[in-house]
């Protein structure tokens, strides 16, 4: 017994040896749920007596944000100092990541005709909860602060099945239609009033760790849309503004505005009383 004691506290010293403050995903879930709840009162679990209680609201949030971040920041700096730094560059972002979000919102609106209200949208859409929750964790990623944006990323990937990466720049009136599947890598750029639908992967060519830092992820036109299940990998791609990318399309390179890409592939319509031949069972 007296062994296993021993053997526990070495495990529990080395542990804490190679560890660093980190927060805790329960909290970040907080921080996302409190912020999301605070700028959409369809996502808010009550809602607010007036303008006053929604604005103590924010800034609760915008502090919760400092108490998640202040283990993280810069040793060499007074951590609460650079903390409350952190908590109103946030509050300062949340202005554009508001009317951003609310334009993503109009776009799923107009592009699907089964969305009945905004406020619908609002509520129950995956492909709008990933896309806020992006804006939030990339405004929280360009003040260079760790961990944080990755966690909320992955917060909302697990709740709508869509995962974009925090570092991803994403232009005005996105419109992610169903969205289950789909991948945005770090560096993918995507521009104004595109429109991508399910199992879309944004990627890169190279999974090289010497890759990091670089372009490893295509750049999206103006007014493209990207079909189910296309997949569009490299640093160096660039799809022009206004093209159609097609549904299966496995792309790799540029092409020009306006274009229309798409997967020639056939198939056959034949009664299944006609009998059957060996190409039928082909997989």
């Amino acid at each position: 017994m007296h062994q296993d004691a021993e053997a526990a506290a070495t495990l529990a010293r080395r542990i804490l040896a190679s560890g660093h403050p980190f927060p805790l995903k329960r909290d970040v879930a907080l921080l996302s749920d409190a912020l999301m709840g605070s700028l959409f009162p369809q996502l808010a679990v009550e809602p607010a007596d007036d303008a006053a209680d929604l604005a103590d609201r924010l800034n609760e949030a915008c502090r919760l944000f400092g108490r998640v971040v202040r283990p993280l920041v810069d040793e060499q700096v007074d951590d609460d100092r650079r903390a409350d730094d952190l908590v109103n560059g946030l509050l300062a972002a949340l202005p554009q990541v508001h009317e951003r979000s609310l334009e993503d919102a109009e776009a799923i609106l107009a592009g699907d005709p089964a969305a009945e209200s905004l406020d619908e949208m609002i509520a129950g859409y995956p492909g709008f909860l990933a896309i806020s929750v992006h804006r939030l964790a990339h405004a929280v990623c360009l003040m260079d602060v760790p961990i944080v944006p990755r966690l909320m990323a992955e917060l909302a990937h697990s709740r709508s099945g869509i995962d974009i990466h925090p570092g991803a720049t994403i232009g005005r009136s996105l419109c992610i239609d169903h969205g289950t599947g789909i991948v945005i890598g770090e560096t993918a750029v995507i521009g104004d009033e595109v429109k991508v639908y399910q199992g879309v992967t944004l990627g890169a060519l190279s999974v090289s760790k010497e890759a990091a830092g670089t372009k490893r992820h295509p750049t999206i036109g103006d007014r493209v849309v990207i079909y189910a299940n296309a997949t569009v990998l490299g640093g160096d791609t660039t799809i022009g503004s206004d093209s159609v990318v097609g549904g299966n399309v496995f792309l790799t390179s540029s092409v020009p505005p306006d274009s229309v890409i798409y997967q020639n592939s056939g198939y056959r319509v034949r009664r299944g009383r006609d009998g059957f031949d060996d190409a039928d069972f082909v997989i």
